[in-house]
């Protein structure tokens, strides 16, 4: 069954989880898998699997120091709302907003939503080149994360308009970690980043390589960015 599946991971990984929570998560998970029949959200679903590389990988980017009471956070490409729905589900104390390019996606997210009673979510219909040039999301938030949506450089330009500043990017990310890293430091740069740490992430079971990269914001995105949709991916920094 699912519920113990992710009980096992999340202990395994050295997280704790309340009885609420698992029940949470594994309703998540059922309706991953249910409308995954009819759309596209994951080629994962066997309950180990989409514990570990989608439940627990989503929470790698917790950090208590960050993801304080009342923190705004914004899943920048959330596509079936990894990592930002996990890390509602663990820490009910934040604020999220869930941005995704694909209307039936956010349909999916809301749906989730609802169903598992959560509160202070919004989910977004929106391009991340467009909702970053909007005031309502622009340098507005504590925290941006986002996982397995660009390269760093391109996500960078994504990602960091939407973080205010002394606020933080957090990008989940794979064994070509440090290779992005060094790719991105122009980027990181003309998008305001002041200091970027790296924590390496070792899943259950998993020999895999993967880092959380934590960027800080220490100066206002320029006003030319993000460039028009497309642009970024097209021509990086």
């Amino acid at each position: 069954m699912f519920i113990d599946e992710m009980r096992q991971a999340a202990a395994e990984y050295g997280l704790e989880l309340s009885e609420t929570q698992l029940v949470q998560f594994n309703r998540y998970y059922e309706l991953l898998v249910e409308w995954n029949k009819v759309m596209n959200l994951t080629a994962i679903t066997e309950p180990h699997e989409v514990a570990v590389k989608h439940m627990i990988d989503s929470l790698t980017a917790y950090d208590e120091e960050l993801f304080t009471d009342g923190a705004t956070v914004i899943d920048v490409g959330t596509g079936a709302g990894f990592p930002g729905l996990p890390l509602k589900i663990f820490a009910p104390h934040i604020k999220l907003t869930l941005m995704d390019s694909l209307n039936k996606r956010v349909k999916f997210l809301q749906t989730v939503v609802d169903e598992l009673g959560l509160t202070d979510v919004s989910c977004v219909h929106a391009r991340a080149e467009e909702g970053a040039r909007n005031k309502t999301y622009r340098e507005q938030f504590d925290i941006a994360v986002s996982r397995a949506v660009a390269r760093l450089p391109v996500l960078c330009e994504y990602c960091m308009p939407f973080v205010k500043r002394g606020g933080h990017f957090l990008a989940l990310k794979g064994m070509q970690y440090q290779e992005e890293q060094q790719e991105a430091v122009k980027a990181i740069k003309v998008m305001g980043g002041s200091e970027t740490k790296t924590r390496s992430v070792k899943l259950p079971g998993l020999d895999d390589v993967r880092a959380v990269i934590d960027i800080t914001k220490g100066m206002p995105t320029p006003k030319a960015y993000p460039r028009k949709a497309g642009t970024p991916a097209k021509n990086p920094l």
